[in-house]
């Protein structure tokens, strides 16, 4: 699955279990545990000279429709995705707690 939001390419790793974008050398991601039908959101990371694109955005809106496509629930449990949630209220409906 890729998605493209202000020009910043985002991947699914599945093998990984995050989404990302960038190369090896520098590399923004969003970490999560998928947990029967929730999928548990617990890391970003977004190197210093990839701040400010909007990359963190991305990530997190894939992992949002990601979840809305298979009929998953996210658990926000990292602060970043927590915060990005409180912005984008469209998605609270696909939240879940543990």
């Amino acid at each position: 699955m890729s998605v493209e939001v202000q020009h910043n390419h985002v991947r699914h790793n599945k093998e990984k279990s995050r989404f990302e974008s960038g190369s090896e050398d520098s590399l923004a991601k969003l970490d999560y545990k998928l947990d029967g039908n929730r999928l548990i959101a617990y890391h970003t990371e977004v190197p210093d000279e990839m701040e400010g694109q909007g990359i963190g955005t991305a990530l997190a809106q894939a992992l949002f429709d990601h979840a809305r496509e298979q009929g998953l629930r996210v658990v926000p449990r990292c602060s970043f995705v927590a915060a990005w949630l409180k912005r984008h209220p469209q998605y609270q409906e696909l939240t879940s707690h543990l």
